[in-house]
């Protein structure tokens, strides 16, 4: 019969095709697939459909779709290639059912596409007619493919992890819950590339969106998603210490459309992979130690000391900070010369503008590696926070005027323990060798003589505000790389704690002053011992002490730096960001120009949290997580809140615990109802006015 053909309705085959395209955690009502992969639709029509009825699936991107631009595609089962490189063909015709297989070209631009079904001169548009087309790392065809499964399962699929921080010689992991597929956080993400105003063609590329996105993620020229904040006063905002994960500040953010308050590093890194992974870009959050944030790209930071050793804070404009955080995604760069293919960084941070804008990469870490930092994007500047210099000098008052002296360069010091979560397991994975070759090898110093030659050192003067004031002493011309100086003495310095560092007892402090060269040697010793936040900026000087050491050949000496508990309680309780211990030591051998400088930053250890719960659970059937902590400090803990959050178990919750006096001992529970199989991961964060880095992480096993 000539009856008109009509759609009576479309079935997404949502669990099928969502189990196939690893998008079935995604919590949301519409289809979400993978470019490049087949997926099935099942239509349903009015009558039979014939050989010479016409059919043809509409599938647009964006406010003007056009075929031209790639974002239209008219897919005629009939003809089964369109020139977009989608592809569809009918798997099964049987009475009024139809069953169609379409297959999205593997660089199709990436975004919210737009379904509606032309049978002759009808249109049916479905309900839920948007279907969510993301990178496809499953996909060969695909530029960010990649072929491993585990790595896969980490840098796409996993949901939680954890942010390496601390210092580099007291590395602490701090749970993170990514969170890429609860409520909201994918329409946020299509918000974010919408507000990003590519051309639909950049879309495509995973290079442009993972600049764009490092750029959209701080708020700093384009009202991103998070505003920056290290001044120490979040009264206004939540404390970046506070978060515990992405999902609640990309569910602020999409609700308000404004800046979320307040972020650091770390927060910028684990929202910024939460965006990555969920748009399907392999990503990872990457722990810098000793990270040079050096304004000027010269590959040097001048770091300036009193003479009793105490950093002083006003003179420098750059800074060493004792971690920082960015990203790593995966692609090709077909945009660039062979090999440079694989991780790029990414930083969300706002630091430096790059093009005009706060952006940061991608890079390819290989051309961090060998010194192409010629190459786009921000080369320069990763590399040089993982390569700089650090120079010190001791400033004096000389007849009123501010004399500087050059005490030491080391090259070892930046760049240190390169930290990621390892593949598939809590363990921290050390990645240092993929950013650069080992310190001294010969590619180290070719790689550093390539940078060097597209870097131009500013020479050795050291840029304070007030150099200009005083006489200079001892500055070098432009070495192009600095070598340490072998010392005539063999001085070395040893900075220890004798016992664990606990908020409210004394700080048992040592440096060790060495010598190995046959003579008797007298040593002019200062040690100075500071609280700074993470970003290098001294909050509080505790303490400091000015010895001489007499020492005979190969021999020690150990030089007690002991800080009463009264010395930094306040500052403790004045400072909103999490605090480190930094010990500075400064020698210089009489008689000889062996002058050296350590310094080095340690954590305070806390108490723990402990969470109790089963080890398995049931899908949809209650059971009881309680978290218990003990203050067995020797100083009160004001204010104390208690962030918990489980993906897939239950929605973040605050305590408020009021003042934890030492020795008592609190206990929160929460109901949890599994919503998702397989492992889940339960986070507990306890902040106060004193302390703020205490967490705790446990994993339960969700069976059906």
């Amino acid at each position: 019969p000539g009856t008109d053909l009509k759609v009576t309705g479309i079935d997404f085959l949502k669990s099928q095709n969502s189990g196939l395209h690893h998008t079935d955690a995604y919590n949301i009502k519409n289809l979400v697939v993978r470019r490049g992969q087949a997926f099935q639709l099942r239509l349903s029509f009015s009558r039979e459909l014939k050989n010479a009825d016409k059919l043809v699936l509409h599938f647009s991107i964006g406010e003007k779709p056009m075929k031209v631009r790639g974002t239209l595609m008219s897919l005629n089962p009939r003809h089964e290639k369109d020139v977009s490189g989608w592809q569809i063909s009918i798997v099964k015709n049987s009475g009024k059912e139809c069953l169609l297989s379409v297959t999205s070209s593997p660089s199709a631009p990436v975004g919210k596409y737009t379904l509606n079904v032309k049978t002759g001169t009808n249109i049916y548009k479905p309900e839920n007619d948007a279907v969510y087309l993301l990178f496809n790392p499953w996909c060969e065809g695909d530029v960010v493919f990649l072929a491993n499964e585990a790595q896969r399962k980490e840098y796409v699929l996993n949901d939680t992890g954890c942010i390496y921080v601390g210092s580099a010689y007291s590395i602490h992991s701090r749970p993170w819950n990514f969170g890429q597929f609860e409520e909201l956080i994918l329409d946020t993400c299509m918000y974010l590339l919408d507000k990003s105003k590519p051309k639909l063609s950049n879309r495509k590329d995973p290079v442009f969106v993972s600049r764009a996105m490092s750029a959209l993620v701080n708020s700093n020229d384009d009202s991103g998603v998070l505003l920056g904040n290290w001044s120490g006063n979040y009264n206004s905002g939540t404390s970046p210490m506070d978060w515990i994960g992405s999902v609640a500040i990309l569910q602020q953010y999409y609700k308000t459309k404004k800046p979320v308050c307040y972020g650091q590093c770390w927060v910028f890194a684990g929202v910024l992979t939460t965006v990555m992974r969920c748009l399907g870009i392999p990503s990872r959050c990457v722990s810098n130690f000793n990270s040079a944030h050096d304004t000027e790209e010269n590959l040097s930071v001048d770091i300036y000391l009193n003479e009793f050793g105490e950093k002083l804070n006003r003179m420098s404009f750059d800074s060493v900070w004792n971690f920082h955080v960015w990203n790593d995604v995966w692609m090709k760069r077909t945009d660039l010369p062979e090999g440079f293919d694989g991780w790029q960084a990414i930083d969300s941070t706002p630091q430096e503008q790059s093009q005009g804008i706060f952006q940061c990469g991608p890079c390819p870490l290989k051309a961090i590696r060998e010194g192409d930092v010629y190459l786009p994007f921000d080369s320069k500047f990763v590399y040089a926070e993982v390569n700089a210099d650090k120079v010190y000098w001791v400033v004096k008052k000389v007849n009123g005027k501010d004399k500087y002296t050059r005490i030491s360069t080391e090259t070892r010091g930046i760049g240190i323990n390169i930290s990621t979560k390892a593949v598939g397991q809590d363990k921290r994975e050390d990645i240092t060798a993929q950013y650069k070759f080992p310190e001294g090898s010969k590619e180290e110093r070719r790689a550093m003589q390539k940078a060097s030659s597209f870097i131009h050192p500013l020479g050795m003067t050291p840029r304070a505000f007030f150099s200009s004031s005083g006489p200079m002493d001892e500055v070098a011309s432009k070495p192009q790389v600095l070598h340490e100086e072998v010392s005539k003495t063999g001085l070395q310095l040893e900075i220890t704690n004798k016992a664990a560092l606990y908020p409210g007892s004394p700080l048992e402090l040592a440096i060790m002053v060495k010598t190995s060269a046959p003579g008797s040697w007298t040593i002019n010793l200062a040690g100075s011992c500071q609280l700074q936040s993470y970003t290098g900026k001294v909050e509080a000087s505790l303490g400091y002490v000015k010895e001489t050491v007499k020492l005979e050949g190969k021999s020690e000496m150990q030089v007690p730096l002991k800080i009463a508990a009264d010395a930094y309680m306040k500052t403790l309780a004045s400072v909103e960001d999490e605090v480190l211990v930094h010990v500075t030591a400064v020698a210089e051998v009489q008689g000889t120009d062996d002058k050296l400088t350590k310094e080095t930053t340690m954590s305070f250890e806390y108490p723990p949290i402990t969470i109790q719960m089963p080890e398995t659970a049931k899908l949809n059937k209650e059971f009881t997580c309680a978290f218990i902590f003990k203050n067995k400090l020797n100083m009160p803990l004001d204010n104390c809140k208690l962030l918990v959050e489980g993906l897939g178990l239950f929605k973040m919750a605050t305590f408020d615990e009021g003042d934890v006096k030492p020795g008592r001992i609190i206990k929160s529970e929460i109901i949890c109802t599994p919503t998702r199989l397989g492992e889940k991961k339960i986070v507990a964060k306890l902040t106060s006015t004193e302390v703020k880095g205490i967490s705790a992480e446990k994993t339960i096993t969700i069976t059906a």
